[in-house]
């Protein structure tokens, strides 16, 4: 069996650290991913796909990653169900990041002047 998923996308957001109640850090992130082909109206559809960060991973990309980064992510596909209200579960697909790269930032021209 096997289940990994690698991404390179920017960042949608600024990226915000949490701590669970047991001490652990998180971080949830989404990255904007091109597609790599044209839909019918012959432009670039773009998915967006939430990633869950854990421990120094999370803290490495709270403290040098910002909204608009360009990032790879390496992790596995993790499903879950959440309790929407009281009648509705609704089934979540996320990526849980196992290693992130970051490669760019937006406006390199910016952050060299």
């Amino acid at each position: 069996m096997l289940n990994q998923a690698v991404l390179v996308g920017r960042l949608v957001r600024d990226p915000e650290l949490y701590e669970t109640e047991n001490g652990n850090k998180v971080t949830n992130i989404t990255l904007a991913v091109p597609r790599s082909y044209k839909n019918a109206e012959g432009t670039y559809d773009t998915d967006f796909v939430h990633c869950v960060l854990w421990k120094g991973v999370a803290e490495n990309t709270v403290n040098y990653c910002k909204k608009g980064d360009l990032l790879g992510v390496k992790g596995h596909l993790q499903s879950r169900m959440i309790q929407m209200d009281e009648e509705t579960k609704r089934q979540v697909v996320e990526v849980v990041a196992e290693k992130v790269t970051y490669l760019s930032s937006r406006n390199t021209d910016e952050n060299h002047s």
